[in-house]
């Protein structure tokens, strides 16, 4: 039977390398590894190997050992082992399935009995999904992810390295030959969560380009590579930097008045900026985060002399709005804000347009799927956005 599982999973990969060269050339960088059915039931990944049982190889087709080749090498080239940070163990392991499972069935791979998929997780990270993740799930991913430090396999690997070492075969290589691994895999250390996660975006980036080159990156992928890619911008600096733009104190050269001599001194030029916020309410942002943007701004406010005009806007503006607040005023959400409707932008520029109002910058936090103007207004436009989807115009800055 080894020769035969050897076989599917090189068929698999030679075909992956050929009608989608993107997850190939992934796929190609992590070395296969037998792995003992005692602490790996299906496959997995530590972010340096595939692992794999082979009675479970054996029992699938190969579209299907395709699949679950390109999901562990997107568990690796999303550094799903680095991101988890304060979350929960389980949650987040769900939710990283939950992420990438939608992306390969909609690149028309066949999924393995299991993998965990549900309408409504498209298009979205598995920061985004967690918190929509149970905390007494009973789900369960049907791979092993082997990177954290605290699972029963990783300790009971600890307890049981030194007696298994002679009979470990690390296999290392770069998509080399089949090597056996007896014990379960170390857990990352700090340096090499870190290490990995740049070397995984080293090789997303070549893998992406490799496609490119071939016709062969699908829209869906190519959006998630761009969004991985592009660079994270802090949005508090940015909006620091264009609020104090706007707002600095200058000074003036103007010639004077004859009455006051022929002489030019300057002259200390002050100016306030009157800044629009609109919050999505939707419902795709939640309420906590609203708070903590305002919050944010509030912050930047104090550094400079801004009047800020607040909207709230689902389809319509909310009834109850807009708010005003004084440069002297603390900046914070109104309590009564309701939403929850679909997501239209062009209620709050038809406003502005029926008012005659002109601000020196118009912030709007939202996810950015809905209905846009169709002509950029005479202002400058930041869009804060949370998720993935681009705007047609303005300065977007991704939300971390």
């Amino acid at each position: 039977m080894s020769d035969d599982i050897e076989t599917k999973l090189s068929a698999a990969r030679t075909r992956l390398i050929l009608d989608r060269p993107f997850l190939g050339a992934l796929v190609l960088r992590m070395p296969l590894k037998v792995a003992d059915p005692k602490w790996c039931r299906s496959i997995g990944t530590d972010a340096r190997a595939f692992y794999y049982n082979p009675e479970y190889i054996d029992a699938l087709t190969v579209d299907q050992t395709q699949f679950a080749l390109a999901h562990e090498a997107l568990h690796c080239a999303l550094s799903h082992f680095a991101r988890r940070e304060h979350r929960d163990r389980k949650r987040w392991d769900i939710a990283c399935d939950l992420a990438i499972n939608p992306l390969l069935i909609r690149e028309g791979m066949t999924p393995t009995p299991g993998a965990l998929f549900d309408i409504g997780f498209e298009d979205m990270m598995a920061e985004e999904i967690y918190p929509y993740v149970k905390e007494d799930t009973e789900e369960e991913t049907h791979d092993e992810h082997l990177y954290g430090d605290d699972t029963d396999s990783n300790r009971q690997g600890q307890q049981e390295e030194q007696s298994l070492k002679a009979d470990t075969d690390n296999g290392e290589g770069q998509g080399g030959k089949t090597g056996r691994s007896t014990a379960p895999p170390d857990p990352l250390s700090e340096s090499e969560r870190e290490q990995l996660s740049i070397q995984w975006r080293q090789r997303l980036a070549g893998a992406a380009q490799q496609a490119i080159q071939a016709g062969k990156l699908g829209g869906n992928l190519r959006r998630l590579v761009d969004h991985l890619l592009a660079p994270q911008l802090p949005w508090r600096m940015l909006l620091a930097r264009y609020l104090t733009a706007i707002c600095r104190d200058d000074y003036s050269y103007l010639r004077p008045s004859r009455r006051e001599g022929s002489a030019i001194f300057p002259s200390l030029r002050s100016a306030q900026a009157e800044l629009l916020v609109v919050l999505d309410t939707s419902g795709s942002i939640k309420p906590a985060e609203m708070r903590e943007f305002v919050t944010e701004l509030d912050a930047i406010k104090g550094q400079v002399r801004a009047r800020i005009t607040l909207h709230a806007c689902d389809a319509e503006l909310a009834a109850n709005g807009p708010w005003f607040y004084e440069p002297w005023e603390e900046f914070e959400m109104p309590g009564n804000l309701r939403g929850g409707g679909g997501t239209r932008f062009t209620p709050v520029f038809d406003w502005l347009q029926q008012t005659g109002q002109k601000p020196d910058l118009l912030v709007y936090f939202t996810d950015a799927e809905g209905e846009f103007p169709r002509q950029e207004p005479h202002f400058p436009v930041i869009w804060l956005v949370k998720g993935r989807a681009t705007v047609p115009w303005g300065q977007r800055i991704q939300l971390n």
